[in-house]
């Protein structure tokens, strides 16, 4: 198995999210929506993990059932 930065795995993670959310046809603000968040920010940030902000295992989840994937697909490096 590759090694890989927590930063790297951050980024992964959301450019599986990015990917994901946008085959199924929704933009940031809808997937935010459906979280329950009023604004963009938390996905926009921790999609390219910006200063930081970082999906966590809460947001996964949500994620995995909004867009109806496996939870593991957020975690494989395309």
């Amino acid at each position: 198995m590759q090694k890989i930065t927590t930063e790297d795995f951050y980024k992964m993670i959301g450019a599986n999210v990015a990917k994901y959310r946008k085959e199924k046809g929704l933009s940031q603000l809808d997937l935010s929506l459906k979280m329950g968040y009023k604004s963009v920010s938390v996905v926009s940030s921790s999609e390219i993990f910006y200063n930081g902000k970082h999906f966590n295992l809460e947001h996964l989840l949500k994620i995995s059932q909004i867009l109806e994937i496996d939870i593991c697909e957020l975690f494989k490096n395309n």
